[in-house]
């Protein structure tokens, strides 16, 4: 199989680097010297305690390549466009694009490039962390779950699984991929928003009545949204996780927080602002969302100004 990887971060590294091992693979990255290193020395993923060097092809521009029979999108969710944008030489008639980025709602996106049936959608169960250029280190492993949005009517999920699984991943095919979304989406609107705001660590939630009020009133808001879409979400159990999840993490640190901190760009528009639209489309009204979203990108706003 042809696959293009659009992003050579960790996890952009790990599919990239295990991939190439039975298919033809490019590793798509904006920074020159990563791709540099990537193309002279291998790709090396710390695993399990050793060394392992893949070899995939790495490019910054895709502009003389042909189309690819499947593109992983690895990059952030906000920059999802203009990596598609950019290149859109490698999306042909019979290609696929998968995401396995955090959030929801990606398919928004994916659909201005690709039609509905050949967009995949899902989340990994694997983690890892950059140690240099071309070097990462491939932390916890799990499953790869998938799924499409209409009847996989080509058969095209039972090639990647084999694909996949003959490269070391375990991949999981859903007939509901977005009720799994959405079951890993409720920490994120919780946790990840409150944390972001308030710029604390994950133990602080439940710790603070204010927060924690704030928290509950976000996963109400967001399970009958999840209703609204005909999912299956279970408000008691849902607090009940996120609150022993808060108190198990007391210096853990959420993606938006690290991202606020340091003045960056983040992530909440797939996030709560996917609630936000998810009950748009409902018909539903979600204040305290709106109130997060809007929130988040005022403080954006003013870490650049200050800069």
């Amino acid at each position: 199989m042809r696959i293009a990887v659009i992003g050579a971060g960790a996890m952009g590294s790990i599919y990239g680097g295990h991939l190439s091992l039975h298919n033809d693979v490019y590793l798509v990255d904006t920074n020159q010297a990563v791709v540099d290193a990537v193309n002279a020395n291998g790709l090396t993923l710390e695993e399990n305690g050793q060394d392992n060097v893949y070899h995939p092809t790495a490019v910054t521009s895709t502009a003389d390549l042909e189309p690819v029979d499947l593109i992983i999108l690895f990059v952030k969710a906000l920059f999802s466009k203009a990596a598609l944008g950019g290149n859109k030489h490698l999306i042909g008639p019979n290609t696929y694009v998968l995401t396995l980025q955090n959030g929801s709602g990606h398919e928004d996106i994916l659909s201005e490039f690709v039609a509905k049936d050949h967009i995949i959608i899902g989340t990994t169960e694997d983690n890892g962390a950059v140690l240099g250029m071309g070097h990462i280190r491939h932390g916890g492993k799990g499953n790869t779950n998938v799924g499409m949005l209409v009847p996989d009517e080509a058969g095209f999920l039972p090639k990647l699984k084999e694909s996949f699984d003959a490269c070391g991943f375990n991949v999981r095919i859903h007939d509901n991929i977005q009720q799994l979304i959405w079951d890993k989406l409720f920490t994120n609107i919780s946790l990840s928003a409150v944390t972001g705001v308030l710029k604390c660590d994950i133990g602080f939630i439940a710790a603070d009545e204010y927060a924690w009020k704030l928290t509950t009133q976000l996963i109400k808001e967001a399970v009958a949204v999840a209703h609204g879409l005909g999912l299956e979400a279970d408000e008691e159990a849902i607090i009940k996780k996120v609150r022993e999840t808060s108190e198990g993490s007391p210096n853990g640190v959420t993606s938006i927080c690290a991202d606020m901190r340091v003045g960056r760009k983040t992530e909440v528009d797939t996030i709560s602002g996917s609630v936000v639209r998810a009950a748009a489309k409902c018909g539903m009204s979600v204040p305290s969302h709106e109130f997060i979203v809007n929130m988040i990108h005022a403080m954006e706003d003013m870490a650049v100004l200050a800069k």
